[in-house]
């Protein structure tokens, strides 16, 4: 679902955190994730005006730094290992496969295993939620999807005459996938909103922490 469109020169703090502001002015509240390739300036607008927020970093992108810092002759063994930290059940079974995966590269990759323990945090931060949410919340997939969709028809317009054009063409693919995306309902939230109570009622000292450690 779509909330909104902002154009900006860069992905700075600055951007996101316009944008993020706007979103509130229009009655946005309760976030609880962000899920993204971990931008800066995303992360730290996303943490100042949506206090208690936690981050996703993307897994697939997690993947490709990974691979990108590790010797070839090294890769295909460390993305199995990688693939068994991403696939587990349980924070438990995230922490057995990562101890192993250090203990296997810490000298033949140690740029790789700086990588992993770097963004270890921000990549599992939805193993707390029911395990049928955790594969769609993992990475931004489908707004990828989006933007790449989005970039196709730039190429096409090659250079905007104005923000108003740049702003018609956008926001009509947006305004189309939004009708899509309102029209599924592959995803059934009611568990989601039954562990999310459960939560609440675990912790009505600070019912504004939506945190979440894995430590």
């Amino acid at each position: 679902m779509s909330l909104g469109i902002e154009i900006g020169d860069s992905e700075s703090f600055a951007t996101w955190n316009d944008c993020f502001k706007g979103l509130k002015a229009r009655g946005l509240k309760g976030v609880l994730w962000v899920i993204s390739d971990r931008p800066a300036g995303l992360v730290e607008a996303a943490r100042k005006q949506f206090q208690g927020v936690s981050g996703q970093r993307c897994q697939v992108h997690l993947m490709r730094n990974l691979l990108s810092h590790t010797p070839s002759r090294y890769r295909a063994e460390v993305a199995t290992h990688a693939k068994r930290i991403f696939q587990a059940h349980d924070i438990a079974a995230v922490r057995m496969h990562l101890a192993a995966c250090v203990t296997r590269f810490e000298k033949s990759a140690p740029k790789t295993v700086a990588c992993l323990e770097d963004g270890f945090e921000d990549a599992w931060s939805v193993i707390v939620l029911p395990e049928k949410y955790r594969q769609r919340l993992r990475t931004p997939h489908m707004q990828e999807r989006l933007n790449e969709e989005i970039r196709r028809r730039e190429r096409v317009i090659r250079i905007f005459p104005n923000v108003e054009s740049a702003y018609r063409l956008v926001g009509a693919l947006l305004a189309e996938h939004h009708e899509i995306w309102a029209e599924r309902h592959d995803l059934d939230r009611a568990e989601f909103h039954e562990w999310l109570a459960n939560r609440h009622r675990a912790a009505p000292s600070d019912p504004s922490d939506n945190g979440v450690s894995l430590s």
